[in-house]
Order: structure tokens, then C-alpha cells, then sequence
């Protein structure tokens, strides 16, 4: 590897970091904990945060008493009232706008998954028929 690809390795995994760091606090202020661990996935106009170790002691009594689906129903209700944070917060980080977050967990394994579809890079012009858009 030449010194530029080093560079750029680094700047990736620092940019990875930071968002993963931004879905960890984001988890934290939200919930009242941050999660077990933190790791993203970038992949075109797909921003992924694999959170760990999600659940709130309340949440864990809930599912541990079946109550799964309720766990399910508050947070996606809590996701739909925070939508405009979460997006705006990775905007902030991503430099890019957000058109869609997604958001699912799991009980087991104890997993949540939030997914940030992002809008067409600022230097790109989606007009038709120029390959970047539809025709």
C-alpha cells in the first residue's frame, strides 16, 4: 500500500468511528444507556448501525414477561416521534442529507439495527437520462 491508501484507510475507519460514536450517543441520550457495541457499514447511499446490547432493564422485564411486541411497538413509536433528531444528527456527521431512517431490533440475539438512506452527494446533479438519475 502507498502512503495515499494508508491515508485513505484511515479516513474511512475515522469516519466509520465517528458515526458509530454518533449512534451510540444518540442510543444513550434516547434510552438512558448507550448500547454494548457499536459497528457501521457503508455501502453507496446506505449508512448501517449494528447496535449490541440494546435493551433498557425496563425492556428486558418486558420481554423476559413475553412482552415482546409492546418492546417492539415503543420503540418504533419512539423512532417515528425522534425521526427528525436522528436524521439531523447524522446529516451533521455525514455532510450529506438523509432521506430515510430505519430502524429494527431484535431479542435474540439482543440487536438493533438503524439504517440512513442518504440523498445524492452535494457535488452531483441528478438530472434524467445522465446515468446519475432516473431516465
Amino acid at each position: 500500500m502507498n502512503g495515499s491508501a494508508v491515508d485513505d484507510a484511515s479516513t474511512a475507519r475515522s469516519s466509520l468511528t465517528e458515526i458509530s460514536n454518533t449512534a451510540v450517543a444518540l442510543h444513550r441520550e434516547h434510552f438512558g444507556r448507550g448500547p454494548g457495541a457499536a459497528k457501521t457499514h457503508v455501502s453507496d447511499n446506505l449508512v448501517v448501525c449494528v447496535l449490541t446490547d440494546v435493551f433498557t432493564p425496563v425492556e428486558r422485564t418486558l420481554i423476559e414477561a413475553g412482552q415482546e411486541d409492546r418492546v417492539r411497538e415503543t420503540r418504533a413509536a419512539h423512532r417515528a416521534a425522534t425521526d427528525g433528531i436522528y436524521k439531523a444528527r447524522m446529516e451533521a456527521v455525514l455532510g450529506r442529507r438523509v432521506e430515510a431512517h430505519l430502524s429494527s431490533v431484535n431479542v435474540e440475539p439482543d440487536v438493533a439495527v438503524d439504517v440512513f438512506v442518504l440523498g445524492p452527494e452535494p457535488d452531483r446533479i441528478d438530472i434524467p437520462g445522465n446515468g446519475t438519475g432516473p431516465a
